[in-house]
């Protein structure tokens, strides 16, 4: 207790911040999983599915370029109250009678899902580049290196989460479970945060959401091309064909994609390991580049697998296992580099163009899956992985070098 006592007050709302941010993670892992399963056990074409998370993403790109200015006018925890109270209202939406569930209907709640997810994932990564000082950049790798990981542990654990309330609540029910807890979460929120972190010195101008700096440019779009391959086939293409090719139940999908995210994050969360903290080293531009490298091999190498039908479903596995370790170095190394890259004052506005360009790679990655998916099946959609990766390693080599 003594301990807490000596807490800055900054750091206590960071904090609070953190743990907002792990129980929305918990509910969108959740609901995600929750979606995909729900509508392909009702008939949805992948497509149809995919397009459940269209307004989801739009709504994210927008989100993140208005979201980080509005972070920097009016400081980070009042932008993670709203994505909270944003989260509460679309899960009401979605505990509708099934008779109101149409695909409009869902991409409205989606909507408001998306914008409320990237707020809280801009609020809690701007607010950590204050609590660090700029010659502590190993410091700085470590932390955003935890924050990252855990978050997506906790959305893995959302993943199961989400297969197992609908094994046992069915939809509604368990879309009205998750809204109960976070509205409780919320609620604590309002009390809890009060300090203005984040809120720039002077007020940002709307016009100056668009990042004027070459190396933030670079990263954000190396970084839409990261995600981008791996959404073409995670987000429908992935949980459809092990339900269809091989006949898993919404238990097992849902706990593959589970331990799969679960173990991307505990990756994430040990990547300084990786890439040279024992050295002393902080990552550059080049170890970005090598990285992504590493990674463009491994989906090309599954694409071929099932192309040839070799042990297809070992195949699989074992590779999106190798893939989703090495993508979370990519990953961490990304979110060091933009936080490490973004300027002190009004951080939120760098971190913010940052996660548009992120949200945008989700988005194309997303109708991606579902559309091509659909039309030629996973085979291309690991190609199409394959490709986006190299165009992200290419794209790093052009960041700073030291």
């Amino acid at each position: 207790m003594s301990r807490l006592t000596t807490i800055s007050s900054a750091m206590k709302q960071y904090l609070i911040i953190t743990g907002n941010y792990w129980a929305f993670t918990l509910t969108d892992g959740a609901l995600r999983m929750l979606i995909v399963l729900y509508f392909h056990q009702l008939g949805y074409s992948p497509l149809n599915i995919a397009m459940l998370f269209l307004f989801y993403e739009i709504f994210g790109v927008i989100t993140n370029l208005v979201g980080g200015w509005l972070g920097a006018r009016i400081g980070l925890n009042r932008t993670m109250n709203i994505g909270l109270g944003l989260q509460v209202m679309a899960l009401a939406m979605l505990a509708a009678p099934a008779s109101w569930l149409t695909v409009i209907y869902v991409m409205a709640a989606q909507a408001l899902s998306g914008i409320a997810k990237d707020l809280n994932k801009m609020s809690a990564k701007s607010s950590i580049k204050l609590l660090v000082a700029d010659n502590a950049q190993d410091k700085l790798y470590q932390w955003v290196a935890i924050l990252t990981g855990s978050k997506n542990t906790l959305k893995g654990v959302g993943f199961f989460l989400g297969g197992l309330l609908l094994t046992l609540l069915e939809f509604q029910g368990a879309i009205i479970a998750m809204a109960v807890m976070l509205l409780l979460v919320w609620c604590f929120s309002l009390v809890a945060l009060k300090d203005d972190l984040g809120k720039a010195k002077s007020k940002p101008k709307f016009k100056e959401i668009f990042s004027k700096s070459r190396a933030i440019n670079i990263l954000s779009a190396a970084r839409m091309f990261l995600f981008g391959a791996r959404d073409v086939w995670f987000v429908v293409a992935l949980p459809v064909f092990l339900a269809a090719s091989f006949g898993w139940d919404h238990w097992w999908v849902g706990g593959f994609m589970a331990s799969w995210v679960i173990a991307y994050g505990l990756v994430q969360s040990f990547a300084p390991h990786f890439t040279g903290k024992k050295q002393g080293k902080v990552p550059s531009g080049a170890a970005a580049c090598k990285w992504a490298s590493y990674l463009a091999i491994i989906p090309a190498l599954i694409a071929l697998a099932l192309y040839f039908d070799f042990y297809p479903q070992i195949s699989l596995l074992a590779g999106l296992l190798v893939f989703g370790a090495i993508f979370a170095i990519n990953s961490s190394l990304h979110s060091y580099l933009i936080v490490s890259l973004a300027d002190s004052d009004g951080v939120s506005l760098d971190v913010g163009f940052y996660y548009m360009a992120n949200a945008m790679g989700r988005l194309i990655g997303t109708v991606l899956s579902g559309l091509v998916y659909q039309q030629f099946g996973l085979v291309a959609c690991l190609a199409i992985s394959a490709v986006f990766v190299t165009l992200a390693a290419l794209l790093s080599m052009k960041l700073p070098q030291q």
